[in-house]
């Protein structure tokens, strides 16, 4: 549930907002002023009553910049009015005007009982200070929650019917860390929500806070939260502070090549330009490095081919050891290659659920690509040696300096280039259309528009990773 500040594997769950992100953006009225002049019409006055609770909460925001439905990626945005620098500050938000668990009106009582509401997700206690406050009308924060009428949450993958994730995501990875997240919500609420809600009737009622809510709240803080690192190792991923809900700059889109982010400092939380935008543009915060199965997966949108620089393909780790097997000539073979991967999976290099990551442009699991590969070609006196040295090898500096690109695949050694040409073979033969089928289907403008958004979006995630596996197979052809 939810995205890390750093890359991620498919599959990988648990984590909330980072950082540096924006969410997918709230359906909200037409037109909505946030800087200069703009005329109202219907649901506006719900932002016109977000914004003036903005002012009450000390929110600064930036007279050059504006809100609207119009002109924006997707429904809801920032643009810019005038033109603006590089270091331009967006907006001030005051640390009071944060949403968490340290700041609902139940703090106390989330404070005291913290320690019955530990969970493998983490976002339980704000979850209940979002069950309480969204529920409540004469809540302080009623202004920020009135825009999302209802609570509807971002057409994100786990609100779509089954037969929906397993037609147009299949092979993706997408469907199956949605089925975990489903499974892993209902859990956490039987056994962690719902018996805290009972002992506490005065406050809760499970009528009102059902699962459904719950559910509806997992997608709110899956979309919209966000997390501010610690001092510290920017490296750790346990290195962060819980989730919690930033107004105003959860309502900025994103995109790759982002303009905008947000900064933390003690005594306030602002958004800056990164580089100049010009008026009329929009302006884009960031989730961090995020390829478009994450952005369906956790948002409900992804960017279309090419945008999106920060696209990923998976080949399954399980996946190179049927390529092993597939080439292994006799039984005796087939029972070194078992041997071997064991192995690997004792010295913790594989695992069942566990994937090698390939961008774009290199490979991003490179240290556990190469020693599978290594280890899986490696002679018998080799593998012996190997054992011996519980899998430790002396370094090679020169290798450890230079990143694996694509194009460096095609430079491997005949018997790995095998290996990860079957491996990307297997992983093509997953999916349920085929890269010239969805080329042909991104390229007609005029069968794409006839798309549904959910179609459009599963076209991108599908394409995006069937280039990348191309790219794969062209460089590892023996």
């Amino acid at each position: 549930m939810g995205p890390e500040n750093k890359k991620r594997k498919m599959g990988d769950s648990g984590a909330p907002g980072n950082s540096q992100r924006a969410p997918c953006p709230p359906r909200l009225p037409p037109l909505i002023q946030a800087g200069g002049g703009a005329e109202e019409t219907g649901g506006a006055c719900a932002v016109s009553g977000f914004l003036d609770w903005c002012k009450k909460m000390g929110v600064d925001l930036n007279h050059k910049v504006y809100i609207s439905t119009y002109g924006t990626v997707s429904q809801y945005g920032m643009l810019a009015e005038d033109d603006l620098p590089a270091g331009e500050v967006l907006f001030r938000l005051p640390r009071s005007a944060l949403l968490s668990q340290n700041t609902a009106r139940i703090c106390k009582l989330l404070e005291r009982e913290q320690t019955v509401l530990d969970s493998t997700s983490g976002w339980v206690p704000l979850l209940l200070a979002l069950m309480y406050e969204a529920t409540d009308s004469t809540s302080p924060w009623a202004p920020y929650f009135g825009l999302w009428p209802e609570l509807n949450p971002p057409d994100l993958p786990m609100f779509w019917s089954e037969d929906e994730r397993r037609q147009l995501l299949q092979g993706t990875g997408v469907a199956e860390a949605v089925e975990k997240d489903l499974r892993n919500i209902e859990r956490e609420y039987d056994s962690v929500v719902l018996p805290f809600i009972r002992r506490h009737p005065e406050t809760f009622c499970a009528e009102k806070h059902s699962l459904d809510l719950y559910k509806r709240l997992v997608a709110f803080v899956m979309a919209y939260s966000f997390q501010e690192p610690l001092e510290g190792d920017e490296d750790s991923e346990n290195d962060v502070h819980p989730p919690m809900m930033v107004p105003v700059a959860d309502l900025l889109n994103h995109v790759a090549q982002h303009n905008a982010q947000l900064e933390f400092t003690p005594e306030c939380l602002r958004m800056t330009t990164t580089r100049p935008v010009q008026a009329g543009q929009e302006l884009f915060n960031t989730y961090g490095q995020m390829a478009n199965w994450q952005l369906l997966h956790m948002y409900g949108f992804s960017e279309e081919h090419p945008q999106n620089s920060n696209e990923t393909a998976d080949i399954q780790m399980k996946t190179l050891r049927e390529a092993a097997l597939q080439v292994a000539g006799s039984e005796a073979e087939r029972c070194r290659v078992n041997e071997r991967w064991e192995f690997l999976r004792l010295i913790e290099m594989v695992g069942e659920d566990r994937a090698f990551v390939f961008g774009s442009k290199e490979v991003m699991t490179e240290e556990e690509l190469q020693m599978c590969l290594k280890v899986l070609c490696m002679t018998a006196e080799e593998f012996e040696e190997f054992k011996e040295n519980e899998g430790w090898e002396e370094d090679d500096e020169e290798e450890e300096e230079q990143t694996m690109t694509i194009q460096m695949l095609s430079r491997l050694p005949v018997c790995w280039r095998k290996l990860l040409h079957i491996s990307a073979t297997l992983t093509l033969e997953t999916y349920a259309t085929d890269l010239g089928t969805d080329h042909s289907a991104i390229t007609d403008a005029a069968a794409y528009s006839k798309l549904s958004s959910r179609e459009k979006h599963a076209l991108q995630v599908r394409y995006g990773q069937k280039v990348i596996l191309q790219q794969i197979l062209e460089h590892t052809a023996c």
